[in-house]
């Protein structure tokens, strides 16, 4: 995408958002790689511009490749998550940066819709037996555990067997 058509896809963009609960902010946006320039994004008395050229004084500048502002005008691609990833560097008042993040914002998809879920059948229960109660098994004792394995420590070794041997 050519300059030309970066700036003018931001400014068609920024036209239909509404700027007027954002405080003054002048932010300056270098695109790298295809498309490279300089252009603005401002706000003041709550109406919006962008024009393509560089704000000398702007109170930050985003320095990011074209794809990735248009992603991030488009709501596709969150301009917080891009700067914790490397794909775009803020230099200035990050907290007016975040003002026109809050301006664009990311676009959540819509949940999908689920089909609502199927009853299986109810299963008839089969005739059971009346069974005595289960007894209750008492609990082991360590002391009883104890003499069992001093018990089975005290019994001697198992010989091995002597082979028998034949004289001839």
């Amino acid at each position: 995408m050519t300059y030309e058509k970066i700036v003018d896809y931001v400014q068609k963009k920024f036209a239909k958002l509404d700027v007027s609960k954002i405080g003054d902010v002048a932010v300056q946006i270098d695109v790298t790689g295809e498309g490279e320039g300089a252009f603005y994004v401002a706000v003041k008395d709550g109406k919006g511009a962008v024009e393509p050229y560089e704000y000398y004084d702007h109170d930050a500048k985003i320095i990011a490749d074209g794809s990735d502002i248009i992603a991030i005008v488009d709501g596709k691609l969150d301009a917080v998550a891009a700067f914790n990833e490397g794909k775009i560097r803020v230099e200035g008042n990050v907290e007016k940066v975040a003002e026109l993040k809050n301006v664009f914002g990311v676009k959540k998809a819509a949940p999908a819709k689920k089909a609502p879920a199927k009853k299986a059948p109810a299963k008839k229960a089969a005739p059971t037996k009346k069974t005595e109660p289960a007894k209750k098994e008492e609990p082991v004792k360590k002391e009883e555990v104890k003499a069992e394995v001093k018990a089975e420590a005290k019994k001697p070794a198992a010989k091995p067997a002597k082979k028998a041997t034949t004289k001839k």
